[in-house]
């Protein structure tokens, strides 16, 4: 059982003295990272899983995102939306390219990104469809996870985030995940758009079945619909390709990025559609004070750069695989199911994960459990061969001695 020291048990006091109680993390706590690795305030080192949720796809503190947020933090760091600065259309180019669309809108934070992505689908429904004015609907997923604003949590069937935060946004359509005969039966004219994670990762890591997004790709051009993929935590090589959808070469109407869009050094995410589409909002009707400011372009650009460049996609695909082998050799019967792609797995335990993910501790790596059984293993995507053995061995003594 990990032993809390005097150090931390300081630090760990001054945040529920004086912070709120909206998070019950583990008792790790850090005071610098680099690369896979986190160190607590005694110096100790731990093999990170967690990645920030996907934010540090790049590793932490890496020198090229170092070395573009210094240079740019020492020339401008924010202007005005009213002018314009010499950074954004740079990074907005490389991001449009990258992702393969005409037009890219700069926001701060995932759910930010996916309230500009609801937004548009409804401009488009009333604008371009044709629906009469707020009978547009959006089609959503059981144990989705689109963020916590009271827009995300009207699209979200967990109790958890919905207890007492009424009245709530109308407008969305639950459905199961996965079930591509409950979601034909559900389309309607009304249907302006269904939002869907490609793979569900707060849910408990939960893949489709295969052919899945394509069918839902071809329902909503069937019955003309807009596709919206949140892409926030599978995009930019999480899954072993550049992003989720490309599995099955699905290409969605609007794209929402955001996370590892900033590589852990600054907060940046983007919805991104065709200029028809995106030109829908006219000057006034949306924006953010601090979206596509400098800094946050020269963070981004390189960012996307490190992705590109060091073939982190295909370093996820890679060690992903060796990394769910490795796991489900460990055959212990307190594993369900290991699943996932690239680097992103659940492992999900006839066991509480919270207790397993404290253990695991003890040896030197922090993961993080979702859900009450399921184990969340999602190491930045520049980990080793042998780091990835450690991930296993680990857990492998953890189940053993339980």
């Amino acid at each position: 059982m990990q032993v809390i020291n005097d150090r931390a048990q300081e630090f760990i006091a001054l945040d529920n003295r004086y912070g709120a109680h909206n998070y019950d993390p583990l008792d790790v706590v850090v005071a610098r990272a680099d690369g896979v690795w986190l160190y607590d305030v005694n110096g100790k080192r731990y093999l990170d899983c967690i990645s920030a949720y996907s934010a540090v796809n790049q590793g932490h503190c890496h020198p090229r995102l170092a070395a573009a947020l210094i240079e740019q933090a020492g020339r401008v760091t924010l202007v005005s939306r009213a002018i314009r600065n010499d950074r954004m259309g740079g990074f907005l180019k490389k991001l449009t390219e990258v992702c393969g669309y005409d037009v890219a809108l700069p926001t701060n934070s995932g759910v930010e990104a996916v309230e500009t992505a609801v937004k548009l689908a409804r401009r488009w429904a009333y604008d371009v469809k044709g629906l009469p004015q707020n009978a547009a609907e959006i089609i959503v997923f059981a144990n989705n996870f689109h963020g916590r604003t009271t827009m995300a949590i009207s699209a979200s069937s967990q109790p958890e985030y919905r207890r007492s935060f009424g009245p709530f946004t109308p407008g969305f359509v639950l459905l199961p995940y996965g079930n591509i005969e409950a979601l034909r039966q559900a389309v309607t004219p009304n249907t302006a758009a269904i939002l869907i994670e490609p793979i569900q990762g707060e849910g408990g890591v939960i893949v489709p079945p295969d052919g899945y997004l394509r069918r839902v790709a071809d329902l909503c051009r069937e019955h003309g619909a807009l596709l919206i993929a949140d892409e926030i935590q599978t995009g930019l090589g999480r899954t072993g390709d550049l992003f989720a959808c490309d599995h099955e070469d699905v290409k969605p109407d609007i794209l929402v990025v955001g996370k590892a869009l900033g590589g852990g050094y600054y907060p940046i995410s983007a919805a991104l559609a065709s200029r028809d589409l995106m030109e829908l909002f006219q000057p006034g009707e949306h924006g953010s004070t601090f979206g596509g400011n400098p800094l946050a372009c020269a963070v981004g650009e390189a960012a996307l750069d490190v992705v590109i460049d060091e073939h982190l996609a295909e370093r996820a695909r890679e060690m992903g695989q060796d990394l769910r082998e490795r796991l489900r050799a460990l055959q212990s019967p307190l594993i369900k199911e290991v699943r996932g792609r690239g680097l992103l797995i659940g492992v999900e335990l006839h066991d509480s994960a919270r207790s397993i993910a404290q253990a695991l501790l003890d040896h030197s790596i922090v993961a993080k459990d979702t859900h009450a059984n399921v184990l969340r293993i999602a190491p930045p995507l520049i980990i080793e061969r042998g780091e990835i053995g450690s991930i296993a061995a680990a857990l492998g003594s953890v189940l053993s001695a339980r």
